[in-house]
Parts: structure tokens; C-alpha cells; sequence
């Protein structure tokens, strides 16, 4: 098979390899679409794998092309995954929380994912996708539930306003889920006008361009200067961070989901407002999935079924597997706009 393996930062090599063998409670999927996430970024250009060589990816879809055995009514089946593999002996995995588990497996960061052609997947991890879903579409379930899990740590039922800070594609589809979910007002606050466009076409208006705009003084404005009632970050600078703290209003509720690059720094001003205001700041952290079980992983295939979920709307670019690498250097160089990135 065709696949593309990094060896150490920078140095992401399309090679052919021999086709994985699934073990016992596995099955092998042919990749049939993959999702380039923000954070396959920093892993190829600047950390590298974790030891030795990988094969990166962990958004994707595919068809079941062999499961042994017992696993054999998985054969043919068209799927998507979650990607984290839980250790099941830990306290989270056995409260059946294991998207906090302590020591998990993941595809494509600690094991071989899905820039490839075919890509071995415990059986307990797959997803079966709906009739009519597109590959495509299916290769975004994974950060859409991610983005699903974000706003069930809200409560709702007392944000009538929502303001999501980050608009790359988590951000937007927090803001989608917020709307579904009832917030009354969603706004969304991005760093260029192309992010701004992309909103206005996924029906928010209360866009705001960070970067020409104070985006704190707009949401004041616009709450009549209560605040919002719930802040989500959505992508993990110290700024980002303090705006949400900012702009929330008193008694107010936090989410924080965006992946930092650095180290985080409040200063005492920002700080003393937690106090002040008394915010409720709550993580999230990948997503909730139950294998046999209703979890955020049966929820946003269900949605995106519906139309209630335009995931395919999110996507800008589709590239070739072979041309993996020119669509990384493009979301690294940030030169071009792009919100979700598929390669097929």
C-alpha cells in the first residue's frame, strides 16, 4: 500500500509498505477519505513521532475490507472511528469514562493511523456510518464530536448566549452544536475575514474579526453589557483564553477545548476576574464514545444524517493522497484560507 510515514520533525516520506495484518479483536479498513487536523501540524513539522516512525491520521472513513473470525459481520461495512484506544483497567475506563483514560493507545499519534491506504482499527473503536453519508463527511465525525462533547459541558439551559472563540473548523462546529443544542445567539469570533464568510455561510452573523475589532467590547455591546452567558475556547492561545474570561458575564460558564502550542499565562487582572465574576470554567477533552452505547459518536452521525449538521459544508480543500504533503505545507504556511482539509 501506498502510505506516508513520518521519521522525525520535517521529514514525512510517501512510501510503499506492506498492507497491516489485523490482530485478534481487529479489522482492517481501506481508507476511503482522511481529515487533516490542526494538530497533525505541529506533530510533522515540528515534534515528530513519539519513537521510531509513524504513519499519521486519525479523522477517516473507509470500508471494512477483512475482520477475522468472530468480527467477520464487520466485513464490508462502511465505518469511520474513534481513534483513542482506552487501556480499560484505569479509574476513567472503568467508570466508562475513556476519553480520560491514562494510558491510551491512539491511531495516528501513538499508533500507525490513516494517511495511508489501509489502516488497522480495533474492532470496540468502529462506527458504522449511516446509508447516504459521504466518505467525506464521515471522515469529519471525529471533530465534530469532539465539538459536541465542548457544549455538553454547558448548561444550556442557562446560556441563552454563546460566544465560541477560535473559528477553524472545532470552533465552527461547536458554534453548529451550540445552536442546535438551543442557544438563542451564537457569537463567533475568528482572526480574518475569510473565517467571517465561512460563518455567514454556515447562518451566524454575529461574526467578529479579532484582529479589527475589539471582540470584547462588540459582545458587551451586543448583551446589553452583561457579557455572554457561556465562552468555549476553541483555540488555545493565552489571548484566546483571556477574551473568554472577558467577555463572559458574571456567574458565567467556560469551556476550554483548544489545544495550546505553548505554555499559558494569565495575567493578575484577567485571574482576579474569574474571582470576581465567579465563572464556572469547565476542559473537554476529546469525546465521549460507548461502542454499544448511545455516546457523542451516535449522536453526530445521526445529526449530520439529518442535515441538522452540514459537515461537508466546513470543506475547503480535497487533495489526493499522494499530495498529502502539498496540503500540509499549505496549512502550515497559512498563506491560503482553508477551514477542514480532506484528502481522498
Amino acid at each position: 500500500m501506498k502510505a506516508w510515514v513520518l521519521y522525525g520533525a520535517g521529514d514525512l516520506r510517501l512510501e510503499d509498505r506492506a498492507v497491516p495484518k489485523p490482530g485478534a479483536g481487529e479489522a482492517l479498513v481501506r481508507v476511503k477519505a482522511a481529515g487533516v487536523c490542526g494538530s497533525d501540524i505541529p506533530r510533522v513539522f515540528e515534534t515528530g513521532a513519539r519513537a521510531g516512525s509513524l504513519i499519521p491520521g486519525h479523522e477517516f472513513s473507509g470500508v471494512v475490507e477483512e475482520a477475522p473470525g468472530e468480527l467477520s459481520a464487520w466485513a464490508g461495512k462502511r465505518v469511520s472511528a474513534f481513534p483513542l484506544i482506552p487501556c480499560m483497567r484505569c479509574d476513567s475506563c472503568l467508570r466508562g469514562l475513556y476519553e480520560t483514560c491514562s494510558s491510551y493507545g491512539y491511531i495516528g499519534s501513538r499508533r500507525d493511523g490513516a494517511f495511508a491506504e489501509y489502516v488497522v482499527v480495533p474492532a470496540w473503536n468502529l462506527v458504522e456510518l449511516p446509508e447516504g453519508m459521504t466518505f467525506a463527511a464521515a471522515a469529519m465525525l471525529e471533530p465534530a464530536a469532539v465539538a459536541l462533547h465542548a457544549t455538553r459541558r454547558l448548561d444550556l439551559a442557562e446560556a441563552k448566549s454563546v460566544a465560541v472563540f477560535g473559528a477553524g473548523p472545532v470552533g465552527l462546529l461547536i458554534a453548529l452544536w451550540a445552536r442546535l443544542r438551543g442557544a438563542e445567539r451564537v457569537f463567533v469570533v475568528g482572526t480574518k475575514p475569510a473565517q467571517g464568510n465561512m460563518a455567514g455561510k454556515l447562518g451566524f452573523s454575529d461574526f467578529c474579526d479579532a484582529n479589527a475589532e475589539d471582540a470584547i467590547d462588540l459582545i458587551s455591546k451586543l448583551t446589553d453589557d452583561a457579557g455572554a452567558d457561556a465562552c468555549v475556547d476553541a483555540a488555545g492561545t493565552v489571548r484566546s483564553v483571556s477574551d473568554c474570561i472577558r467577555a463572559a458575564r458574571a456567574g458565567g460558564q467556560i469551556v476550554l477545548v483548544g489545544n495550546p502550542r505553548a505554555d499559558m499565562r494569565l495575567e493578575k487582572d484577567v485571574y482576579w476576574r474569574i474571582l470576581r465574576k465567579q465563572l464556572k470554567i469547565f476542559g473537554s477533552w476529546n469525546a465521549g464514545f460507548r461502542s454499544e452505547e448511545a455516546s457523542d459518536w451516535t449522536e453526530t452521525p445521526a445529526a449530520a444524517q439529518s442535515g441538522a449538521l452540514p459537515l461537508e459544508a466546513l470543506i475547503t480543500h480535497r487533495f489526493a493522497l499522494a499530495d498529502l504533503a502539498r496540503a500540509m505545507d499549505m496549512m502550515r504556511l497559512r498563506q491560503t484560507y482553508f477551514c477542514k482539509v480532506i484528502i481522498e
